[in-house]
């Protein structure tokens, strides 16, 4: 298997012009820009046609250049999937192409949860994220996505175009509307072609008349607002629902490394209502108390009212990154399959789900804080750092001096089959 990858690189004519187009970068060769109009025309290549420093260079200069006016949601999945691609490759060096497929598709999912919980939190900071200079862009990107939602809750006139593979409830709502409910394009009434509904379309009149008015009861109150009812029980539900069928019930086939960052983001989710609901009261006191006041005073700027409106503005940048901050943290932390360790939230996570399993590769990285338990149980005061990726303080130098060698041996390989 470790041939057929090699051989996937002979495929693949890798030059600097092929990597840059890899990583969203035009040539500045011609004289384009950037995908996000940052012009590379006064950079000058190096080698056209080879891989060098010089091509490392362009990579990271444009991708500075592309953040530079804020950070996006599809920033951060491209940087996801590239720190995906390099682990592939490297667990495929040190394995083979199987195993490294399934490790990363562990990683893939447990990041994913991630992810989508960064989303959510994108979602409920979106009102204060435009405020905020360099998160602004995250903010427009949650708009968008909550209109999009709103839209197709409320209608269903481009539900089409925003039906998606990953959100079957779409796709079976979508389906129930164009299948059952027809509109007559002359008289644009609608009618329905399920048996029910031709069944009594085809009686008497006269039996008509007393079953009309239980048939649109039915149609037109019973059945909507079940579907409400059952759609909001879901949605609160259905989290917890998919949690115990895939890490309770299908204990044995989910992984440790998903059950476990599955276990620790739901307990969180408690502790994080507070940062959440303490920033919505800071919001609104400083857009309908503090800002109007201030709006009030035009003759003269109160300068008690103006350090209240920029210290609260300072509040929410540092509650609002702090909390991006730790999700980003246990988001590649997944994606590179590690643990990390908080004190109480990881002990509650791992009553839940226990012990790593040590004999298999597929469990991810080190958990130190699992060896040292009866230590910690006699510790006043909780031990908070145990190394890089939870290898340990004593592992700590050997392990960074293993990740060197290990970097240097993938640099020298690369170089030898570039070379050949």
């Amino acid at each position: 298997m470790l041939y057929l990858f090699r051989l996937l690189f002979l495929l693949i004519n890798i030059d600097q012009e092929t990597v840059l187009n890899w990583f969203g970068l035009e040539n500045p060769n011609n004289g384009t820009i950037l995908s996000d109009n940052v012009n590379l025309s006064t950079i000058e290549f190096a080698s056209k046609s080879a891989l060098s420093i010089e091509t490392c260079r362009l990579i990271v200069e444009g991708l500075w250049q592309q953040v530079q006016d804020g950070l996006t949601l599809a920033d951060i999945e491209n940087l996801l999937f590239f720190i995906l691609f390099i682990r592939f490759v490297i667990l495929t060096i040190r394995y083979n192409l199987k195993t490294s497929f399934y490790i990363t598709s562990i990683g893939l999912f447990a990041g994913y949860l991630w992810y989508r919980h960064l989303i959510d939190l994108i979602g409920l900071y979106r009102s204060m994220l435009i405020q905020l200079p360099y998160l602004r862009k995250l903010g427009i990107d949650a708009i968008q996505l909550s209109s999009i939602s709103r839209q197709v809750i409320m209608t269903d006139l481009k539900l089409g175009d925003n039906v998606h593979w990953y959100n079957p409830g779409q796709v079976l709502y979508y389906a129930l509307i164009k299948g059952i409910i027809k509109t007559d394009p002359e008289t644009g009434l609608r009618y329905y072609i399920d048996p029910i509904s031709m069944f009594i379309a085809n009686l008497d009149e006269s039996q008509k008349e007393n079953i009309l008015p239980i048939y649109y009861k039915l149609y037109n109150k019973i059945i909507p607002q079940a579907f409400e009812a059952i759609s909001k029980f879901w949605t609160q539900l259905s989290g917890i629902a998919a949690y115990a069928v895939i890490t309770r019930i299908g204990k044995k086939y989910c992984p440790y490394l998903v059950r476990w960052h599955w276990t620790f983001l739901l307990i969180i989710g408690f502790i994080e209502q507070i940062f959440i609901y303490f920033s919505f009261r800071v919001s609104y006191f400083q857009s309908n108390i503090l800002i109007p006041e201030l709006e009030l005073s035009s003759t003269y700027e109160d300068p008690n009212l103006l350090f209240q409106v920029n210290f609260l503005n300072g509040l929410l940048a540092f509650i609002i990154c702090l909390h991006f901050g730790l999700v980003f943290f246990g988001l590649f932390h997944a994606i590179w399959g590690q643990y990390f360790y908080f004190p109480f939230l990881v002990e509650n996570t791992e009553l839940h789900i226990g012990p790593r399993p040590k004999n298999s590769i597929y469990s991810g990285g080190n958990t130190s804080w699992q060896d040292e338990k009866e230590q910690n149980i006699q510790r006043v005061f909780p031990k908070l750092w145990y190394g890089w990726f939870g290898s340990g303080t004593k592992n700590s130098k050997s392990l960074v001096s293993s990740l060197q060698k290990l970097i240097r041996n993938i640099i020298k390989r690369v170089r030898s089959n570039f070379r050949k």
